[in-house]
């Protein structure tokens, strides 16, 4: 049983395997493809970077930087992570809330 807090997010970040964001995600309504892994890793590796959970405007700055500029497009990240994309998928990568998202 995962300890989530009142927004679902991992209590407990050391928590958080593979099988972790898979349930996560389902909780969404999400199915994880090759596409979402990748943006999750990345979003993991930010963290790891910075020891926090990016906003939507530094996400995809690093995201350009990282994978190119059509991964960093709030149209491709809709599509993956639908409403709030930095704040999607930083819950089922295991972080903390991005300060800045809603």
């Amino acid at each position: 049983m995962l300890e989530l807090d009142n927004d679902g997010f991992l209590k407990h970040l050391n928590d958080w395997n593979e099988s972790v964001a898979v349930e996560l995600a389902q909780q969404e309504g999400i199915e994880l493809t090759a596409e979402h892994w990748e943006i999750v890793h990345l979003l993991r590796r930010f963290y790891q970077e910075f020891d926090i959970s990016p906003a939507m405007r530094p996400l995809s700055k690093y995201i350009r930087a990282e994978l190119g500029a059509d991964k960093a497009s709030s149209i491709y990240l809709l599509r993956l992570f639908p409403g709030s994309p930095a704040k999607m998928a930083a819950r089922i990568a295991g972080l903390p809330r991005p300060e800045n998202c809603l």
